[in-house]
């Protein structure tokens, strides 16, 4: 009767058998390449970012105050957004998805956000995909730069950038932002 040593090697050499080849008698491990036939595409989309954070509706709202206002100023407040995405700068132009994430104070030295933000698409070829913004928004920059770090949909194994500016904006913190994001995906 085999031993459990010998029955556990048996079993675990059975299952990984794929994986190993034999040369010389010795075992070595194989390196399992898989190829990919599609090609990978550049897309550029353009939209408008509308974040109201006053009035009855708002769009963004504030979900951490600041510990200790005079110690840091602004630094760590930090909003929960669910902003309308649309076509044209006007906010009752057609709607195209919605960017729906976190953006925060993150700098005790200037006004740097950083967005943790899906823009999340329902219309046309893009319904149903998401592109994922992670990184630092230096909102009194003309325009920011931002990296796309991944997708889902049609905008699986995403990688860009995101290019933001500010169109119109109020003393209320409201802001409708113009977006230029190139991506590379399958």
């Amino acid at each position: 009767m085999a031993s459990f040593a010998s029955q556990t090697f048996l079993i675990i050499f059975t299952l990984l058998s794929p994986f190993f080849i034999t040369i010389n008698g010795e075992f070595s491990i194989q390196s399992i390449v898989t190829s990919t036939k599609r090609m990978e595409k550049m897309t550029h989309l353009h939209f408008y970012f509308h974040d109201t954070i006053s009035g009855k509706h708002p769009t963004a709202m504030q979900i951490i105050k600041p510990h200790n206002r005079s110690a840091g100023g602004l630094f760590g407040i930090t909003f929960m957004a669910d902003d309308p995405l649309t076509e044209k700068p006007k906010s009752s132009s057609k709607l195209v998805g919605r960017a729906q994430g976190i953006y925060a104070l993150a700098s005790q030295h200037d006004v740097g956000l950083l967005m943790v933000m899906n823009f999340a698409f329902f219309e046309g070829t893009y319904n149903g995909s998401a592109l994922s913004i992670l990184g630092r928004n230096e909102i009194f920059h003309h325009v920011r730069e931002m990296p796309v770090v991944g997708g889902t949909g049609v905008f699986r194994f995403a990688r860009g950038y995101a290019l933001a500016k500010t169109v119109w904006s109020n003393q209320k913190g409201d802001a409708i932002v113009e977006y230029n994001v190139s991506v590379v995906h399958y």
